[in-house]
């Protein structure tokens, strides 16, 4: 054993008997109170005592109580001083019981303090107060050596068992404590994780959809501010009204995608380039992707699809979506063209949010010129 071995205290959890299951907390009372009513039993109601006696016995009771009372409460809070103060007035009972006639109760008092002892003492402290207690009973005790001897072995080392025992329940609740924390931990990272995936979803959505409605609006006001004719006013209050209606059924899918009601990641893209007439390709054995992976390649496909129609109006698109071996890419290229009238507006995160929520998964994306045109490819484990 180490230095530290003999002066460290038994752990809080150890020496706290509210952590004990309710039944073994029963069961422990109920031993010590049929021991202890016995034991006062044959001591003090038995015929022939004298009244002073009793009276003198009743006052050690008290005194001896109190005694532990104070020692069960120093260990718990590991004050050295009056754990061993407490313990050497319950030796002190245990002399002046034994000098009065009370043999019975001081043999007693000797075994229960050397176990009491080793138990919630340090080890060091431990050994001492338990060998001044054994001592004392050594000495009173009339059986043969070998039985004195075999009995105080006994006693110290089912003090050490108890103390070894308390230190294994000790461990395990420190252990489940540690576990709990550690669930509760999890538990509010995947929280603040949905959290975070919930608002990048509303913001590719929401920001895209009401940019573009206002840009439309603006360009209403300005023409109705300018005399313009009612059918021109009319178009921009129609595409404003139907920028509102492709809002509302991205929002629609993104929170059936949060909701874990999500169609084919295949057929989502065909359904979202087939107004502007662009092909899709798909390779690669088809298989179920995660919510997060199958989110990336929808918003990816959704920002790059609007990015071609802000810059690239009338130019060719094509999309290869390709399920590789333990990831899956997107690939989305256009032929170049003019830049539309949404091209100064805003479009959700644009490359730099396509790309974070790459990065969020482990993935990649890059996105440049290609020839003519413009290419985005994205890489997401799934």
């Amino acid at each position: 054993m180490t230095r530290d071995d003999w002066l460290r205290w038994p752990s809080r959890e150890a020496l706290a008997s509210e952590r004990m299951t309710r039944p073994r907390r029963l069961l422990s009372w109920l031993v010590r109170a049929v021991f202890i009513g016995l034991l006062l039993w044959s001591t003090l109601f038995r015929g022939g005592i004298p009244g002073w006696r009793v009276a003198l016995g009743v006052g050690l009771i008290g005194i001896c109580a109190a005694a532990l009372v104070a020692y069960f409460r120093a260990t718990l809070e590991q004050r050295l001083r009056p754990s061993l103060a407490s313990l050497g007035l319950v030796l002190v009972v245990a002399f002046v019981a034994h000098a009065t006639g009370f043999e019975l109760p001081a043999v007693v008092l000797w075994c229960a303090a050397a176990v009491m002892a080793l138990e919630r003492l340090p080890l060091a402290a431990a050994v001492i107060a338990a060998t001044t207690s054994l001592t004392a009973f050594a000495l009173v005790n009339e059986d043969p050596w070998t039985t004195t001897a075999a009995i105080t072995a006994g006693l110290a080392l089912a003090g050490y068992v108890l103390r070894l025992d308390a230190e294994a329940r000790g461990n395990a609740q420190r252990l489940l404590a540690q576990e709990r924390a550690a669930r509760a931990a999890e538990a509010e990272s995947a929280a603040l994780d949905e959290r975070a995936r919930i608002a990048r979803e509303i913001h590719d959505v929401l920001a895209h959809s009401l940019s573009a409605q206002l840009v439309h609006l603006e360009a209403a006001r300005l023409l109705i501010e300018g005399g313009a004719d009612r059918g021109q006013i009319l178009g921009r209050v129609v595409a404003a009204r139907s920028m509102a209606s492709e809002g509302l059924a991205e929002t629609r899918q993104a929170l059936s995608a949060l909701r874990g009601e999500m169609t084919p990641v295949e057929d989502f893209l065909r359904e979202l380039v087939a107004s502007d007439g662009a092909s899709v390709a798909v390779a690669g054995e088809r298989r179920v992707l995660s919510a997060e992976a199958s989110q990336a390649v929808r918003r990816v496909a959704q920002e790059a699809l609007t990015n071609v129609r802000k810059h690239a109006r009338g130019a060719k698109v094509t999309v290869l979506f390709e399920y590789g071996e333990g990831e899956v890419t997107l690939d989305v290229r256009d032929s170049g063209g003019s830049a539309g009238e949404l091209a100064t507006s805003g479009a959700g995160y644009g490359l730099l949010g396509m790309r974070e929520r790459a990065e969020l998964l482990g993935g990649s994306l890059e996105a440049g010129p290609e020839e003519a045109g413009f290419v985005v490819r994205l890489k997401v484990p799934g």
